[in-house]
């Protein structure tokens, strides 16, 4: 039986043995390619060359096959053959040993210089397509230099390969996950503040040449080319990964890669001749034909777009490039498209931005400021209603208190008669129970400001007011209108009432609440208090039953039926507090509602 020290000498034998044949075979088979004029060179022989290359590189004797490759014998082999040792070599570099680096660099500056750049940008890009997850950052970062170096090779036809070899990097890039703190940032353990770092630096040749090209040309021509694919880049990193990252701000992070790769892609689109401008009214002025490679939905991607909105007006970053003579209100109407876009996302991170940038487009508004007209737009519908879901729908409090904040804030930058239709509106289409409760409570405030000496208008008073209550002051169903479900809207719709009989005195009627009181008593009060009596009773029934139950079973746990609804797995106890809570609320309703008709009562009028 050999020894562990014995079988290792043979192991190391073994290895030594197999790495002398294969510089013989790598020297053989170059000897004999010398020979073969034109590079007429078969499959068999570019299958030996990366064989028994790649194993020569990898077992750590690459100062021989430097050797061979820089030898001026072998420059026409190398040149149709050395991209296939672009495998092995990064391998090796990626492992970073101290003896094998120089040699393993000194091949691939060779081949650089040697090689046809077409079969390297194949070769190189397939090294990034196949990259493992671990790996990502490092291999980008190693062969950003040489792909730069190949793309520069290919002279004036090289737009193309700069797109295919930006969108090559960038879906590897978007696989990093994204740094969420300070600390992640700073840490960048998986390499993507480096990327982004490194990839601003191997986009900006081709951005000074397009510059070059536009001051040669005394203009920017929007059909170059290359302009196009840098374009697509800038608007691809917009999404991806910026629109994903929550960027510091300078207070946070003095010095952040990935607010710096931000201002970046900014300054490139300005600098290739993007107008930010116009980048931001695109929304609203994209009905114009603009010739170019690339359809106007493709070319500039509204997701793309309000990740930039985001970063001009909530990161403030690239101002000093970004006129201030925008109008608040144009700004808006830009704004509203990029704004939708965020908020019909599902993610946090886009609902985040997209309230952040509605409500930094909201404060640069004066309050009352916003024109009716600008309802009949589709997103001033539309983006209050994506703000309801997620103040409504959300799992996150924040997210729900920020959306209750904005579609406050929204509210008060409508004019009075924008205020009056979107109020309507929002009655109308909301479908539900706290929307509409908070609604009402809305038009009590412009009410109760209508009626202050000098505040007077005529859209929260008199003939346009009263259609506004009858929407106000009616039960969705009828007497058999779940009250619970509905409290929000039935107790802001009774304090509405009670203020306006307490507030607008009879003699005065600037409201005309005492005119439509005895319609209100028939369409609203009575059918209240029909269903309030049916409710109470029903609950007090369920109530009896379940005392009933609770006193002959034995069972800890049951279930209790609430009209069509069940309240399950609750003990006796809790659901006695349940129902004991739904009394209590009626009795809540019913004082209100008797307070009203006291107040009618004592003018009168019921």
């Amino acid at each position: 039986m050999f020894g562990p020290k014995r079988r290792e000498r043979a192991c190391v034998k073994e290895a030594k043995n197999a790495l002398r044949m294969a510089l013989e075979q790598f020297s053989d088979v170059v000897q004999r390619c010398q020979a073969i004029q034109d590079g007429n060179f078969s499959s068999a022989d570019f299958d030996l060359f990366q064989t028994v290359g790649q194993t020569c590189i990898e077992q750590g004797d690459s100062a021989q096959v430097l050797s061979i490759v820089i030898d001026e014998k072998n420059k026409n082999i190398v040149r149709c053959m050395g991209w296939n040792l672009l495998e092995p070599l990064v391998k090796v570099l990626l492992k970073k040993e101290d003896k094998n680096l120089p040699h393993c660099h000194a091949i691939l500056t060779h081949l650089l210089e040697v090689c046809s750049p077409k079969e390297l940008l194949v070769g190189l890009l397939e090294q990034i397509e196949q990259l493992d997850s671990g790996v990502i950052a490092e291999t980008i970062i190693l062969l950003l230099k040489p792909l730069q170096t190949v793309l520069l090779k290919l002279g004036r036809k090289k737009a193309s390969s700069v797109g295919m070899a930006l969108s090559t990097l960038l879906s590897q890039m978007v696989r990093l996950p994204v740094p969420l703190s300070k600390e992640q940032e700073e840490d960048d353990v998986f390499g993507l503040c480096r990327c982004c770092v490194e990839l601003l630096g191997f986009v900006s040749p081709f951005v000074e040449e397009i510059k070059a090209d536009a001051r040669d040309s005394h203009g920017m021509s929007r059909e170059n080319e290359l302009r196009v694919e840098i374009l697509k880049f800038c608007m691809k990193s917009l999404c991806e990964p910026l629109l994903e990252v929550q960027l510091k701000d300078a207070d946070t992070l003095e010095k952040s890669p990935l607010r710096d790769f931000a201002t970046g892609i900014l300054v490139i689109l300005n600098s290739i001749g993007e107008s930010l401008p116009n980048l931001l009214g695109h929304s609203i002025l994209r009905k114009r034909e603009v010739p170019g490679f690339l359809e106007e939905e493709v070319r500039y991607p509204k997701e793309s777009l309000a990740s930039m909105a985001h970063l001009l007006f909530v990161q403030h970053i690239a101002m000093d490039i970004f006129p201030a003579v925008l109008s608040p209100v144009f700004v808006m109407q830009c704004n509203m498209e990029y704004i939708e876009v965020l908020l019909s996302s599902t993610e946090e991170s886009r609902l985040q931005k997209g309230l952040e940038l509605y409500e930094k487009t909201l404060v640069r508004l004066e309050n009352s400021s916003l024109p009716v007209d600008l309802l009949d737009l589709k997103t001033f519908f539309s983006v209050p209603q994506h703000v309801i879901k997620v103040m409504t729908l959300s799992p996150v409090q924040n997210l729900r208190t920020k959306g209750l904040s904005v579609f406050q804030l929204s509210i008060d930058k409508l004019n009075t008669e924008a205020k009056y239709k979107f109020f309507r509106c929002m009655l109308k289409t909301s479908g539900h129970a706290g929307v509409e409760g908070y609604i009402i409570k809305n038009i009590k405030n412009q009410t109760d400001f209508a009626l202050k000496p000098g505040n007077g208008n005529e859209w929260f008073l008199g003939k346009h007011l009263l259609p506004l209550l009858q929407q106000v002051l009616c039960l969705p169903q009828g007497p058999e209108t779940d009250l619970l479900h509905n409290l929000d809207r039935i107790m802001e719709s009774l304090n509405l009432l009670r203020y306006l009989l307490i507030r607008d005195k009879e003699w005065e009627n600037e409201t005309g609440i005492w005119t439509e009181l005895y319609k209100i008593e028939d369409n609203y009060l009575k059918p209240l208090r029909t269903a309030l009596n049916m409710s109470r009773a029903h609950y007090e029934a369920e109530l009896k039953r379940n005392k009933e139950n609770t006193t002959g079973s034995k069972s800890p746990v049951c279930t209790v039926s609430l009209g069509s609804e069940k309240i399950p797995h609750m003990t006796p106890e809790m659901q006695t507090q349940v129902l004991q809570s739904a009394l209590f609320t009626f009795d809540l309703i019913e004082s209100v509602l008797a307070r009203i008709e006291e107040i009618a009562e004592a003018k009168g009028r019921l």
